[in-house]
């Protein structure tokens, strides 16, 4: 049996996937407006803390035009493995709990992966 070059690239790059590729996370935080600042400070002080941990290729906090109190966290795992044990680590758990009531919507966390 012969398989085509795309064949093998498309197995090879699932294969990639189910063994530990990037991990891509968009988080979308809207705080209440009387908790941006506090907000803000609590997403840097989380991001700084994070990019310290195994597996962080990339954390990024986007501040949305316009309308301050809304934040998109951008992350970059080298696996699933990585972003797993972040979650589970307590400066992860901390932050968290800590922004939970500044929230005016709730937490919403997306996790990707690149399309081969």
């Amino acid at each position: 049996m012969r398989l085509s070059c795309t064949a093998i690239l498309l197995l090879a790059a699932g294969l990639a996937f189910a063994q530990g590729a990037r991990l891509y996370i968009v988080t979308h935080v809207d705080a209440e407006p009387n908790f941006t600042k506090d907000a803000m400070q609590l997403l840097e002080n989380f991001a700084a803390d994070s990019r310290k941990d195994s597996g962080a290729e990339r954390i990024e906090i986007l501040q949305e035009n316009g309308r301050p109190n809304h934040f998109t966290v951008v992350e970059v795992w080298n696996s699933q493995h990585a972003y797993e044990t972040h979650l589970a680590l307590s400066h992860t758990k901390q932050f968290r709990a800590k922004l939970l009531p500044m929230l005016g919507s709730p937490f919403d966390e997306r996790l990707h992966h690149v399309v081969p």
